[in-house]
């Protein structure tokens, strides 16, 4: 599997740990970055808490994925994956 996504993104295997991990980093500060917000405003045992974080993740993601792929010289990487799933849900909207 993990061969087949290097093969894929045409990267030699450091850099593939590289994207990885900035996958990993940038989710998890997307998450922190989430939640420290939301506690601003509401308490996680709401339920509208959860119907705010959901879209709120979904735009945070590709900030704090960019912010950390700057250190760890994956931007070309990203700034490009990133379009790539932009022009994907414009086709799918476009279909429908």
């Amino acid at each position: 599997m993990f061969g087949k996504l290097k093969e894929k993104w045409n990267v030699n295997w450091f850099q593939f740990v590289l994207i990885f991990t900035t996958f990993a980093l940038g989710g998890s500060l997307c998450a922190r970055t989430g939640n420290w917000l939301l506690n601003f405003v509401i308490s996680e045992e709401h339920i509208l808490y959860w119907i705010v974080y959901i879209p709120l993740i979904s735009l945070l993601w590709p900030v704090c994925v960019l912010c950390v792929s700057i250190p760890l010289g994956q931007y070309k990487f990203f700034v490009n994956y990133l379009k790539k799933i932009g022009q994907k849900l414009r086709t799918l909207t476009k279909n429908e």
